[in-house]
């Protein structure tokens, strides 16, 4: 049993951590194997211990939570943490968005010759037209068309939006504690999570398909994957830690005070759907 010390709760050495990191470097090594010929086991294998991870992780926090054992202080230091650790995401998009923005306001144009850098084109590419969107100086992966707003992303964009408003009505449902408007709201969040998830799987497919838009589509169909593909995967765990604070609501779980659990990841989501709104406006809307 972990014990309090000093007033303070510490818990007793874990095993998750170094678990999880197996997980992570199976499926990244899995993946990179994968991606240039070779077989899904070792990715499946990395998939199947996170999983085993989540459930071992969840169920110990869980149970130290509804045991009694946090009190103020831990939960002061997990609000603090959960906000130095959206502060991180932010961060990890923002060099994405920058890369984004230099490639589109400055790579690109001094490659065309724009400003004072006539002889940058010249000397590296000569007769390299600037456009965006580009596959860059002689038309890496061949010829393709950007995917537009006002298809798939819109709806997407809809729906991310409506999940944001369905974990507020969650959240005042739970502050009044009106636990099956509570629930409701949650399943409903977590379906429109998951859907926004399938929806873009199929997005995917048209524009690898289709369009001819792939990952090798020089610098454009490089950053628009880089850039929906990790928000794509931040929406996953988003909706995975919604679902699991639905099945602690549907058993009782979380009091009008107590219930960091579910505000942590109403922040988390509340964050994916910002990160979204740029996304759609500098990826798709403004091509």
């Amino acid at each position: 049993m972990s014990e309090a010390h000093g007033g303070y709760y510490l818990p007793n050495p874990s095993p998750w951590p170094i678990v999880g990191s197996v997980g992570l470097a199976l499926f990244t090594g899995g993946f990179v194997n994968f991606l240039h010929g070779g077989t899904k086991l070792v990715m499946l294998a990395g998939v199947a211990v996170l999983i085993f991870m989540l459930f071992g992780w969840f169920g110990a926090v869980i149970k130290e939570s509804e045991s009694g054992a946090y009190d103020h202080h831990v939960e002061k230091s997990f609000r603090m943490g959960m906000g130095w650790f959206i502060f991180s995401e932010v961060m990890f998009f923002a060099a994405f968005f920058g890369a984004l923005f230099y490639v589109r306001m400055w790579a690109v144009p001094w490659l065309g010759g724009a400003g004072n850098n006539l002889y940058t084109g010249e000397l590296l590419w000569p007769a390299f037209e600037s456009t965006w969107p580009t596959n860059g100086p002689g038309d890496v992966g061949g010829a393709f068309k950007a995917m537009g707003a006002w298809g798939l992303p819109a709806i997407n964009t809809l729906i991310l939006l409506s999940s944001g408003v369905t974990v507020t009505l969650a959240h005042w449902a739970l502050k009044k504690q009106e636990r099956q408007k509570l629930n409701l709201w949650l399943a409903a969040t977590v379906a429109l999570g998951f859907l926004f998830v399938g929806l873009q799987a199929y997005e995917y497919g048209h524009a690898w398909n289709d369009l001819n838009l792939t990952m090798g589509s020089g610098i454009y169909g490089s950053t628009f994957y880089m850039l929906t593909g990790f928000h794509g995967l931040h929406v996953t765990l988003g909706a995975i830690m919604l679902l699991v604070v639905l099945f602690r609501s549907m058993k009782g779980h979380f009091t009008p005070d107590r219930h960091f659990a579910f505000e942590a990841a109403a922040w988390y989501w509340h964050f994916v759907d910002v990160v979204w709104l740029g996304l759609f406006v500098f990826v798709y809307w403004l091509i």
